[in-house]
């Protein structure tokens, strides 16, 4: 009797391990972590940067002018509250700029030096062994020569060393490859822009720079309270900046035929406190250099001079101030000039506000300025008498009037008039205000950025970088011989592999055209003889 055992179900795979609960969370940040260095998020974080500095160009920054923020406010003052609340007034210095930033950072430098260390070992590498079926590559073809296996890869191998290859001989095949300087320009392109990053973020947290308006004569010291506007990064302190003294000795403003401003030049005298001053000229694009220091000039305008008498004898003699261009093609400018200091009396102060004509010329009573040039200057002044307000603690600009002090009635109107040089006006009170002249002033620039050198070396080795991978392509080529039955010599198989580029049958053709004609012109030569051997 035979018994017949009950078939055995096929046994069902084992289900796969589920993590357990302590790995999940390292599993997840492992993943996290390689999608945020894969290149396409670097290139994502890279424009969410550009996009992310857009509103710092449309909209006022604070940092760079408070007033035109203030202005902002007044002018949308249901918009700007909800743009405040966003940031959008301090866009380089906002949270979510920051985080762009950071994730930009991280990003490119998880994703560069893995490539860096791989890239290292490739180099270090051999060429890989030839695939066995040459022929499917794209580029391949094969060549007939009566010489021997040796002699035919010995003629490949001199060819491909010409051609600044790599070569790997093994047994009957050749392997030879070059073009790993593209993959090394990548990696220099994406380590530059890292260092880019990396000197404009030292620039800003580091750096510092100030404006400010100069008279003929006058100078100014770097330090934050000298200057009308500075910006600063948040690592720098007052007692960082570089101790340097500047004074403008001369300024010189030159004009087309058609008034279009040719050049601006001043002299300046600089050096340290309590140092001898050295004299140079600098210009628009010839600022004054000094150890990642510069001073620019950035404008320039006119501070007519006056001599204001009190009725007691009391005089500011050949007071100046700067009046700001309020037209760039006739420098016709306007400005205040504030005169708390004569008299005993708080309330009975004197206040000039005034409009500047380099070439006046007076129509219908109005004065306007028709030549940048001073050939013909001359003032329109408006006096007050009263209370200018400098003490009670609100600012003020220095360069016009407190109009809520004159709607208050605190400053009343007591004259007005146009002057040339040497005319004067006398005011109900006797006081009589002289126009002596004129000054011009240079706008200065002070600007100190670590990080100039570091981003100018960064942008250059950028650029080689994006050559190397524009102009360098990665190229392999391998070969194989094998005996020809038939005739007796040997067959050639060769093929070429190219990386990252488009046709490549051109350079093919040009490579097995000079391996033919090698190889012809070895055949026809005559056999080396074997040397003698000794006994």
């Amino acid at each position: 009797m035979t018994t017949t055992a009950p078939a055995r179900s096929a046994a069902s795979p084992p289900p796969p391990a589920r993590p357990s609960a302590g790995r999940r969370p390292a599993a997840l940040l492992l993943r996290w972590w390689r999608r945020l260095t894969a290149m396409r998020t670097a290139i994502v974080l890279l424009f969410l940067l550009a996009l992310a500095a857009v509103p710092g160009s449309l909209l006022p920054q604070r940092s760079l002018s408070q007033n035109n923020v203030s202005q902002y406010f007044a002018e949308h003052p249901t918009l700007a509250p909800v743009l405040d609340r966003l940031y959008l007034f301090d866009v380089f210095s906002s949270p979510w700029f920051a985080a762009v930033y950071l994730l930009l950072f991280v990003s490119l430098i998880g994703c560069v030096l893995p490539r860096a260390l791989e890239h290292y070992r490739s180099m270090r590498a051999a060429p890989p062994r030839a695939p066995r079926n040459l022929l499917r590559l794209p580029d391949a073809g094969e060549l007939t020569t009566p010489l021997t296996g040796d002699r035919v890869l010995d003629v490949v191998e001199e060819e491909l060393r010409v051609r600044r290859f790599r070569v790997v001989r093994r047994e009957e095949e050749l392997s030879a490859e070059k073009g790993y300087l593209k993959e090394t320009g990548n990696l220099l392109f994406h380590l530059s822009l890292v260092a880019l990053l990396l000197g404009l973020a030292g620039g800003k947290l580091w750096g510092y720079e100030g404006s400010i308006l100069v008279t003929e004569g006058q100078g100014f010291c770097n330090s934050f309270q000298q200057y009308d506007t500075y910006s600063s990064g948040p690592l720098v302190d007052s007692g960082d900046l570089s101790p340097l003294c500047v004074d403008l000795e001369d300024f010189r403003a030159e004009y087309e035929e058609d008034l279009t401003a040719a050049s601006f030049t001043a002299d300046i005298g600089y050096g340290a406190p309590g140092e001898e001053s050295r004299s140079t000229t600098i210009g628009v694009n010839e600022p004054l250099r000094l150890d990642g220091d510069r001073v620019y000039v950035t404008g320039h305008g006119f501070s007519p001079t006056f001599t204001v008498t009190r009725p007691d004898g009391t005089s500011l003699d050949d007071v100046s101030v700067p009046f700001l261009p309020s037209d760039q093609a006739t420098m016709a400018s306007q400005g205040a000039l504030k005169v708390p200091d004569l008299g005993d009396d708080g309330d009975d102060q004197l206040a000039l506000e005034g409009f500047f004509a380099p070439t006046g010329l007076v129509q219908g009573g109005i004065l306007t300025s028709v030549d940048p040039r001073p050939l013909a200057p001359q003032v329109a002044i408006v006096a007050y008498q009263g209370y200018l307000g400098l003490d009670s603690g609100i600012p003020q600009s220095v360069y016009s009037l407190d109009s809520a002090q004159i709607d208050r009635g605190r400053l009343t109107e007591v004259g007005s008039a146009n002057l040339s040089v040497g005319e004067s006006v006398t005011l109900p009170d006797g006081t009589t205000v002289a126009f002596t002249g004129y000054r011009e002033f240079a706008a200065l620039q002070y600007s100190h950025d670590p990080g100039q050198g570091w981003v100018l070396t960064a942008a250059i080795a950028l650029l080689i970088g994006l050559l190397g991978m524009l102009l360098l392509r990665r190229e392999r080529v391998f070969a194989r011989v094998r005996p020809d039955p038939g005739a007796g010599g040997t067959v050639l198989t060769l093929a070429s592999l190219t990386r990252g580029s488009g046709e490549n049958a051109p350079r093919f053709a040009a490579l097995t055209d000079d391996l033919g004609a090698a190889l012809a012109a070895r055949t026809r030569a005559p056999e080396p003889e074997d040397p003698p051997r000794e006994p």
